[in-house]
């Protein structure tokens, strides 16, 4: 499926971003544990750590965004998770929304192409583990808003 949202852009960081206007996750929480996905070896930054997540479409808001993408790669339906929360990583007219949710219902895991793998992980290991750049530099902000959920 295509999506207007697709492409490379440069933020004024100087970063280079995959998704047009801007791009959003989905991390879901339960009982002290949080789901992430393993990037495969055929996306930016293989082997770490991060959320299931990509690229927003121009009529997407970040939510809407980070649900589509979380059914696309890991097989979350919305009727699964109840948005909480968000945290914005701004780069300078590029952002990425970590959009937290609550687990409501066992998730019916499926990882698509994007993900070697998905896996629940305490919450305090998550950061013994390689994570994608900017998920690590926002991963206490986004804790933070587990912790309020």
């Amino acid at each position: 499926m295509d999506h207007d949202g697709d492409g490379w852009v440069r933020c004024s960081l100087g970063h280079r971003h995959w998704g047009r206007f801007g791009a959003a996750g989905l991390l879901v929480h339960r009982d002290g544990s949080v789901l992430l996905q393993h990037r495969s070896d055929a996306v930016a930054h293989p082997g770490t750590w991060s959320v299931p997540g990509g690229a927003r479409d121009s009529h997407e808001s970040p939510e809407q965004a980070a649900l589509r993408e979380a059914g696309e790669e890991a097989g979350i339906r919305p009727a699964d998770v109840r948005p909480v929360g968000s945290h914005v990583d701004d780069h300078g007219g590029w952002s990425y929304v970590t959009v937290v949710a609550s687990w409501l219902r066992p998730l019916r895991l499926r990882p698509n192409w994007e993900g070697a793998e998905l896996r629940w992980l305490p919450i305090d290991e998550v950061t013994a583990l390689p994570l994608h750049p900017h998920f690590a530099e926002s991963w206490t902000e986004v804790r933070a808003i587990t912790r309020h959920a």
